[in-house]
């Protein structure tokens, strides 16, 4: 082989790996503008996390917030609240899975369902699981917990299902506490 021919194939190889990699740069950038339109947009993002001032909230009261575009119920619960909730037999439960987003997988007992180790905060989705309504709350249904009118839906006071149509508890979604007055949604 001479010296020319050994020059030529070098020159060859070079010229493959220049143009091979000239392609996949502008494949690339024909690419990126279709895999980038399919990220959330700038207000979607927004709303998919929000905090939520709870200093007002009152023993035995609750507050309801908007969070991705559904109802959510934040209730500060009441000793006697918490005592009938933990008092209740998993085997009385329809559902026995807490439907918690925080800690899945965990059966249904109130201590799975709360925010704090006290049972105090219980922050759950507002939407009845049978067909989609929103739950009266404060002490309604046969459970003073929460009562679903369409349907005949009662919860208790831990957003457990325990009469009615509704296959499963009240979800519970990611919330955590930013401080002692702030909860932070998503």
């Amino acid at each position: 082989m001479s010296h020319a021919e050994d020059h030529d194939d070098t020159r060859r190889d070079f010229l493959y790996y220049v143009t091979a990699g000239a392609g996949a740069i502008t494949a690339g950038a024909a690419v990126w503008p279709l895999v980038d339109q399919m990220n959330p947009s700038a207000d979607v993002r927004a709303l998919s996390s929000i905090r939520v001032d709870i200093a007002d909230v009152e023993v035995g009261t609750q507050i309801s917030v908007k969070f991705l575009g559904k109802p959510v119920f934040i209730r500060r619960r009441g000793a006697d609240e918490i005592e009938d909730a933990r008092s209740v037999d998993l085997d009385d439960l329809i559902d026995n899975v807490a439907r918690n987003a925080n800690d899945p997988g965990k059966d249904g007992s109130d201590q799975n369902r709360t925010m704090d180790e006290a049972g105090e905060w219980l922050v759950m989705m507002g939407v009845c699981t049978h067909l989609g309504c929103v739950p009266l709350g404060d002490g309604a249904g046969d459970f003073h917990g929460w009562f679903c009118p369409c349907h005949g839906s009662h919860y208790d006071t831990s957003g457990r299902i325990r009469k009615g149509p509704a296959p499963e508890n009240l979800p519970i979604p990611m919330a955590e506490f930013i401080d002692a007055t702030t909860i932070k949604l998503g």
